[in-house]
C-alpha cells in the first residue's frame, strides 16, 4: 500500500507545512476499522496522507463558502468531483488502495456509471489481481423520477449470470447509482460482491454488500430558510458540478435567497 499511497502525496518539501493548513477533512473515528469482511485497521497515517492529497493535489475539496446544491438546499463545503480524476497518478493510487481492500475475491467484472468513476474504476480494475473488465452503464431516469442506468449493448455479453462483480463509485451522495447498478447486476443474474467509493457523503446509507469508502464525511446541508450562511450574507454560487443549474456559467455567484 506505500507504493499506491506515495503516488498521490505531494512530495515537495513544505508539503506537510502546506497540509498542516488544510481544514480537517476525516473525522478522528474514521481513521481506522474500516472493515472488509472481518475487522482491519488501515494506518491513520495513511488514511491522513490520502486525505490531505485529495485536498491539496486536485483541489476538489471547497469549503468555507456558499453553494447551492442540485437538491435546491444550500452547504458551506462541496466537492467538485470532475476535479478528482484531473491527475491520472493520483487515480491510479486511489484505485491501487481501493483494489487492495477487494483483492481476496475474485473479480469478472468492475462496473461503474458516469466519467469520473469509470476513471476510478478503470485504475481499480487495472490494480486487481483477478484483470477483470471494466463496463460502464448510462445513466437515466426512470418514469417515476428515479436513479436508473442502462448498459450499452456491446457490454451485454460481459455482464452475465454469474459475473462477480464489484461496483465503483467516486462520490457517494444518496446511493441511488449505486443502487441502480446492483439492481442492474441482478437482474442478469450476476453476483456484486463488493461496493468500493472514494468518498461518501452519507453514514445513512448502507448495502447489503461489503462496502468501503476511502473517505467517510457528513456534510451538512441546510433548507434555504434556516442557512447559516445566507443570514450571513454570503454570496451564493452554483459549483460547476452542480446539473441544476439551468446553463448559467459554471461556479457564477448570484445574489443569496432572503430567508422567509
Amino acid at each position: 500500500m506505500g507504493e499506491a499511497v506515495a503516488r498521490i502525496v505531494d512530495r515537495s518539501p513544505d508539503f506537510f507545512a502546506r497540509a498542516a493548513a488544510v481544514p480537517a477533512f476525516l473525522d478522528p473515528a474514521d481513521l481506522s476499522g474500516w472493515r472488509f469482511g472481518r475487522r482491519r485497521d488501515m494506518d491513520p497515517a495513511i488514511l491522513d496522507r490520502i486525505n490531505r492529497g485529495l485536498l491539496l493535489r486536485t483541489g476538489a475539496y471547497l469549503v468555507n463558502d456558499h453553494f447551492l446544491l442540485p437538491s435546491g438546499r444550500h452547504a458551506g463545503e462541496y466537492v467538485e468531483k470532475n476535479l478528482v480524476s484531473t491527475e491520472p497518478a493520483f487515480s491510479e493510487g486511489l484505485g491501487e488502495v481501493l483494489a487492495r481492500q477487494f483483492a481476496k475475491e475474485v473479480l469478472d467484472v468492475v462496473f461503474t456509471s458516469g466519467m469520473g468513476a469509470t476513471l476510478l474504476g478503470h485504475a481499480v480494475a487495472r490494480a486487481h489481481p483477478s484483470k477483470p473488465k471494466l463496463l460502464y452503464a448510462v445513466k437515466s431516469r426512470g418514469e417515476a423520477g428515479e436513479a436508473s442506468v442502462i448498459l450499452p449493448p456491446e457490454f451485454e455479453a460481459s455482464l452475465s449470470a454469474g459475473s462477480r462483480t464489484l461496483i465503483v463509485e467516486d462520490i457517494l451522495t444518496t446511493g441511488e447509482t449505486i443502487r441502480a447498478l446492483i439492481r442492474l447486476v441482478e437482474e442478469r443474474r450476476g453476483r456484486v460482491v463488493g461496493v468500493g467509493c472514494l468518498l461518501n457523503r452519507d453514514r445513512q446509507v448502507h448495502f447489503t454488500s461489503p462496502f468501503f469508502a476511502l473517505v467517510t464525511k457528513d456534510f451538512p446541508t441546510y433548507r434555504p430558510e434556516e442557512c447559516p450562511m445566507c443570514r450571513r450574507g454570503m454570496p451564493l454560487r452554483e459549483p460547476h458540478g452542480n446539473p441544476g443549474s439551468g446553463g448559467k456559467a459554471a461556479g457564477r455567484s448570484r445574489p443569496r435567497r432572503k430567508p422567509t
